[in-house]
């Protein structure tokens, strides 16, 4: 494996490692702010019991989100190194595009939303209700433009925008940051991913719902057992919608991306020639050394459907695109690897859809007026299977990045920029592999450390003190409101744990 694909591995493995906590931080915070709203709203209408349900699965939704923040702070850093570390000639033509992205990303990521998420957490006994609530809304907005904006320098690679190209150094100078942000990739591309991030987050937290659900742990019932009831069912809801929008915002993308990477598309259906009413394979077979395959199931004028709204319309093939591109930038071979573009392409759809039906099952299983079976065979069969439920919109996810940047190749930046170009000289391929080396077995202890708090954290069943009692009433934590905290658990020996395992994450 020369240095370029090294590089690359590199890359790819900590970029997908780091991708794993991004879409769970995004979803959480989300689930945190409206459990806490709920809980707000249910208390001004004096359902008390209700929202000290809905308060006590908001803190425990913080903390699994807190754990997940600081895994992801971490990695995310390393990406950020890795310009410098080994691709700096790409950094050197990229630097004054992205440089901007990052620098807000990382005011937004980390400054904006450590400090309000640490408002939240340690003013949950202390700020007036309308406030603390606040501070949890203010992290999941800021989540949300720091995806926005991170999306938005991936997207010039996709589709260069706003830049011009200074002739004497040879690099990419940012024209318009609005223009770049506006980048019409950065718009499709952006609701598809904060779906598909919902849905890992929703998956999570249906997966801690139904653990407690069938652990035998719980009296149907109880206060405990309808708690979690509730949980896995918002987290369901959360799958189910997450998997709908994500369908509805990748048609978009997939109409955006045939129009500014048609050879990316092309790819995805290994389509060679250029087809009218192009079909969509939703299993195809190439025997070894055959570059196309023999076998295939199809569904007649779906690609095209899917690459230009209609089931008629003409969709370019791969071989007539290498022809146009060597015409327009030069020798070359300018076709991804197409095994990993076609298939990521339908591992992508296919988990995603498994996710949604699994939550859709789900809802109806546990609909109102039912009762949920526990210490049965079958609860015994679904319990083992909860560990895979977050897996599946992750993996889903983690195939949809693969096929974003693999199909992408062989650019760095599309049209302006090849890989080969952008690694950095001098950089030999044994200092790629200890340092590759080195960030998997830092990355196996990160996860192991965060699997370890999750765990412990969902063990641990509903926390003791609702963090939005006082939401209705704006108490201001003296006085009366005060000594209620005190009965209740806040400030206490149970919360103290709370504190040190939050001191832990950070």
């Amino acid at each position: 494996m020369d240095i370029e694909h090294l590089t690359r591995l590199q890359f790819a493995v900590t970029t997908l490692y780091h991708y794993l906590f991004v879409p769970l931080s995004i979803s959480l915070a989300l689930s945190a702010a409206l459990l806490q709203t709920s809980a707000a709203v249910l208390s001004r209408r004096g359902a008390a019991a209700r929202a000290d349900v809905h308060g006590r699965l908001a803190l425990l939704t913080g903390k699994l989100l807190m754990a997940t923040f600081a895994v992801g702070v971490v990695t995310g850093l390393v990406q950020e190194f890795q310009f410098g570390l080994s691709w700096s000639d790409f950094a050197r033509f990229y630097g004054d595009v992205f440089g901007p992205t990052l620098a807000v990303e990382g005011m937004l990521a980390f400054f904006l939303e450590a400090t309000f998420l640490g408002l939240w957490w340690f003013g949950r006994d202390r700020l007036p209700g309308a406030v603390h609530l606040a501070t949890i809304w203010v992290v999941a907005v800021g989540t949300t433009i720091s995806a926005f904006v991170i999306l938005a320098a991936n997207s010039f690679m996709q589709n260069p925008v706003a830049y011009t190209i200074d002739e004497t150094t040879g690099r990419a100078r940012l024209g318009s940051f609005r223009d770049l942000l506006l980048n019409e990739v950065n718009l499709a591309a952006f609701p598809h991913t904060m779906a598909g991030a919902v849905m890992a987050g929703g998956a999570l937290l249906m997966a801690v719902g139904v653990w407690h659900l069938l652990r035998g742990g719980h009296e149907p019932g109880s206060e405990q057992f309808g708690a979690f009831r509730t949980l896995s069912r918002f987290g369901a809801w959360l799958t189910l919608a997450g998997g709908a929008a994500t369908a509805a915002s990748g048609d978009l993308l997939g109409k955006v991306i045939t129009q500014v990477q048609p050879m990316k598309m092309a790819a995805a259906e290994a389509l060679y020639e250029t087809t009218t009413a192009a079909p969509f394979s939703v299993f195809a077979y190439a025997p070894p050394g055959s570059e196309r395959p023999t076998f295939s199931l199809e569904v007649p004028g779906l690609l095209s459907f899917l690459a230009k709204g209609s089931f008629t319309a003409e969709v370019s093939g791969m071989a007539d695109l290498q022809a146009a591109y060597t015409a327009r930038f030069g020798p070359g071979d300018y076709t991804p690897w197409v095994p990993v573009a076609f298939w990521s392409f339908r591992l992508m759809i296919g988990v995603g859809m498994l996710a949604a039906a699994v939550a859709l099952v789900h809802l109806w299983v546990t609909r109102p007026g039912r009762a949920i079976a526990v210490d049965t065979k079958l609860a015994s069969s679904v319990l083992w299977s909860v560990p895979v439920l977050p897996l599946l919109p992750l993996a889903a996810n983690s195939f949809g990045w693969i096929f974003t940047e693999t199909g992408r190749q062989p650019w760095l930046v599309l049209g302006l920029y090849r890989t080969s170009d952008g690694v950095s000289p001098g950089l030999t391929a044994a200092e790629v592999v200890v340092s590759l080396i080195a960030f998997t077995l830092v990355y196996g202890a990160l996860a192991w450390v965060w699997t370890l708090l999750v765990t412990r954290l969902v063990r641990r069943g509903l926390p003791d003190a609702p963090p939005v009692q006082r939401a209705a009433t704006g108490a201001t934590g003296t006085g009366e409101a005060a000594g209620a905290r005190a009965g209740s658990g806040f400030g206490s020996d149970a919360d103290a744990d709370d504190d040190a395992d939050v001191a832990l994450t950070y």
